[in-house]
C-alpha cells in the first residue's frame, strides 16, 4: 500500500498534475499541516530534481537496451578527382559512393543483458532516493510548521503578559493616587510593562522569521500572509526502541537505495569480466560507387568474431575499479546503518523526554496561574507588594513558554522518529 502511495506522488510530479489538497495559498488562509506538506510536494524544486534523476535513469535503460537492436547507417560520399599524369583520363571527374550498412550483435556473452540489469537496478535506486527526498522534505515542513506554531503561541503569551502588566500598572497608579501605595510601585510596574512590550516585539519578529522558513520549506517563498492551525502532534505511539530500530532498518529508503547500488556494482564486476570474452556480430551492406559515366553496385553479408587478445590491461583495471567501488558501497552501507541507529535512538529518547515535560508543564502553568491570582488578591487587600505580583507574572510567562516549548519539542521529535523509522505518511 505504501509503495502505491509513493508511486502516485511520483506520477503526479512527473506528469505535472497538482495534488487536490495543494491549492494556491490565499491571504488569510488557515493551513493544516497536511496542506503545507501537499504544497511542498507540489512546489518544491527538490522534488522536480529527484524526479528528473529518475527520468535520466529511465533513459539509460533505453540506451543499454539499444545493444539488442541492429545498428543501421547510410553513407554518402562525393569526391572531385584530378587524374594523375599517367592516367588514361586527362580531365577532372566526379566520384560518388553510397552505402547502406547494417550491423547486429548476435552473441556477446550477456554483456548487453548485464548492462540493462545494471541500469534497471540504478533506476530502482533513484526511485528509493526519490522517496528519501520526499521524506526529508516532509520532515522539513513539519519542523518549520511546528516552529511557526510555537512562535504564534509565544506571541499570544507575550500579548497576555503585556495585558497583565498593563492591568497591574493601572492598579498601581490608582493605588498611588489614592495613597494606598508608593511611587516606586508605579515606576516598577511601568518598567515591567516596557520590558513586556520589548519581549512582544522580539517574539513577533521571531514569528515573521518562522513564516519565512515555512515558506521556504514549502517551496513558495513569496506566499501571502497566512496562519496555521493551532494543533500540535501529541499522539504518543507506544513503541519500543528495538521495534522502532527494526522498522527503520526495514523501511528506510536510503538503505534500500544502497542495497540496490551494491547489487548493481556486483553485476558491474561480472560485466567488466566479460570484457575478456569475444563478440559475435553479423553485418550486411548494399551500395554503389562510380563516376559520372558508370556506377557499380555491390552488396555483402557476413559474420565477424572479435576476440580481445590484448587491451592494455584495461579490462583488468576496470574489474579492479568495480571491486573497489563495491567495497566503498559496503562501507557506506555500514556507516548509514550506524547513522540510522543514532537517528532512531535520539528521536526516541527526545520524544519520551518531551512528553514528560508536557505533563509537568501543565501542572506548572496551573500553579503559576493560581499564584498570580493570589498575588493580585494580596496586593489589592494591602497585605502584598508589587514585587510579589511581578515575580508571579514572570513565573507564569516562563511556565507558559516552557509548556509551549515542550509541545513543540515533542511534535518535532515525533516527526523525526517517523522519518528515522521510514514511516510513510
Amino acid at each position: 500500500m505504501h509503495k502505491k502511495i509513493w508511486l502516485l506522488v511520483l506520477l503526479l510530479i512527473m506528469s505535472g498534475k497538482s495534488l487536490p489538497a495543494a491549492e494556491r495559498i490565499q491571504k488569510g488562509d488557515v493551513l493544516t499541516l497536511q496542506q503545507c506538506i501537499d504544497t511542498a510536494i507540489k512546489n518544491h524544486p527538490a522534488i522536480d530534481a529527484a524526479a528528473g534523476i529518475i527520468r535520466q535513469s529511465e533513459s539509460k535503460i533505453g540506451q543499454a537496451r539499444a545493444g539488442y537492436y541492429p545498428q543501421i547507417n547510410f553513407q554518402l560520399g562525393y569526391s572531385r578527382i584530378g587524374p594523375a599524369s599517367t592516367s588514361l583520363r586527362s580531365d577532372p571527374y566526379n566520384y560518388y559512393s553510397n552505402a547502406l550498412n547494417l550491423n547486429q550483435t548476435l552473441f556477446d556473452f550477456g554483456k548487453t543483458s548485464s548492462s540493462v540489469d545494471i541500469q534497471i537496478l540504478t533506476k530502482q535506486s533513484t526511485e528509493a532516493d526519490f522517496q528519501n527526498t520526499v521524506a526529508s522534505l516532509v520532515l522539513g515542513v513539519k519542523e518549520t510548521y511546528y516552529s511557526f506554531l510555537k512562535a504564534k503561541m509565544s506571541e499570544t503569551v507575550a500579548k497576555e503578559t503585556v495585558n497583565q502588566f498593563q492591568q497591574h500598572f493601572d492598579v498601581a497608579e490608582t493605588f498611588f493616587q489614592t495613597g494606598k501605595s508608593s511611587k516606586i510601585d508605579v515606576t516598577s510596574a511601568e518598567v515591567n510593562l516596557s520590558n513586556a512590550r520589548i519581549q512582544l516585539i522580539s517574539v513577533q519578529n521571531a514569528l515573521h522569521i518562522a513564516r519565512v522558513n515555512l515558506n521556504k520549506a514549502m517551496g513558495v517563498i513569496s506566499a501571502p500572509e497566512y496562519n496555521v492551525e493551532n494543533k500540535f502532534h501529541l499522539e504518543l505511539i507506544n513503541i519500543s526502541f528495538e521495534a522502532a530500530l527494526a522498522q527503520a532498518y526495514e523501511n528506510r529508503p536510503e538503505l534500500l537505495s544502497t542495497a540496490l547500488k551494491k547489487e548493481a556494482l556486483e553485476k558491474s564486476i561480472d560485466l567488466n569480466k566479460k570484457g575478456y570474452l569475444p563478440v559475435l556480430s553479423g553485418n550486411a551492406a548494399y551500395g554503389y560507387a562510380g563516376d559520372d559515366t558508370s556506377r557499380d553496385k555491390s552488396w555483402n553479408v557476413g559474420i565477424a568474431l572479435a576476440f580481445p587478445l590484448f587491451t592494455g590491461l584495461s579490462t583488468k583495471y576496470a574489474v579492479d575499479e568495480a571491486r573497489a567501488n563495491l567495497d566503498v558501497a559496503r562501507a557506506n552501507e555500514e556507516s548509514l546503518r550506524q547513522t540510522v541507529y543514532q537517528e532512531v535512538q535520539s528521536a526516541w529518547l527526545n520524544r519520551r523526554e518531551a512528553f514528560e515535560r508536557i505533563e509537568a508543564g501543565r501542572v506548572i502553568v496551573r500553579q503559576a496561574e493560581e499564584n498570580v491570582e493570589l498575588a493580585k488578591g494580596r496586593y489589592e487587600t494591602g497585605v502584598g507588594n508589587s514585587i510579589e505580583i511581578t515575580d508571579a507574572m514572570i513565573k507564569l510567562n516562563n511556565a507558559k513558554m516552557t509548556y509551549i516549548t515542550a509541545l513543540s519539542d515533542f511534535s518535532v521529535a515525533q516527526a523525526r522518529l517517523e522519518k528515522a523509522m521510514g514511516v510513510k505518511k
